[in-house]
C-alpha cells in the first residue's frame, strides 16, 4: 500500500487520469444496465426481423440510405426523430424497432430519443451498417 501512495504522490496527473478512466467505466456500465435500449448484433437483429417482424429504422441521411440499406428499412433521419416527426412509426410503438446508422453511435442516440417518445421495444444495431455489410448480409440499393 505504501508503494501506491508514493506512486500517487510522484505522478499526480497520471493518477488522476487513471481515476477518471475508472469512474467513466463505472458510469458507462451503470448507465447501460439501466438503459431501456438493448444493443443487438447482426444475428440477433436478423432473428428479430424474421421472427418478431421488427421494424428497421435507418437514421442516416437520404443519400447514404440510397447507397445501401437493410431490406424493409425506413429512413428517418436523426433530425426528424429529434423533432418528433416519426410519421408511419407512430403505429409501431409496441413493435420491436431496430435502429441503424453507419457505426452504431448515432443510432444509439436516436434509440434513446425513441424511448422518450414512448416506443417500448427499441434495439440498437451494434456496428451499424458497416458491420452488417462486412458480414456479407443482404442490402438493397435505391435507384432514385
Amino acid at each position: 500500500m505504501q508503494e501506491y501512495m508514493e506512486f500517487f504522490k510522484a505522478n499526480p496527473m497520471l493518477s488522476l487520469a487513471w481515476v477518471g478512466l475508472f469512474v467513466a467505466l463505472i458510469v458507462m456500465v451503470f448507465k447501460s444496465s439501466l438503459s431501456k435500449v438493448k444493443n443487438v448484433n447482426h444475428h440477433e437483429a436478423t432473428l428479430l426481423i424474421n421472427k418478431q417482424d421488427a421494424k428497421v429504422v435507418d437514421v442516416r441521411g437520404k443519400e447514404e440510405f440510397k447507397k445501401a440499406h437493410i431490406a424493409g428499412a425506413v429512413n428517418v433521419p436523426l433530425a426528424d426523430i429529434k423533432n418528433n416527426q416519426l410519421g408511419a412509426l407512430e403505429n409501431a410503438k409496441a413493435s420491436p424497432i431496430i435502429m441503424v446508422c453507419n457505426a452504431g453511435m448515432t443510432s444509439s442516440q436516436a434509440a434513446q430519443l425513441m424511448v422518450k417518445h414512448g416506443f417500448e421495444d427499441v434495439n440498437n444495431l451494434k456496428g451499424g451498417m458497416g458491420e452488417w455489410q462486412s458480414n456479407n448480409l443482404p442490402v438493397l440499393k435505391s435507384k432514385r
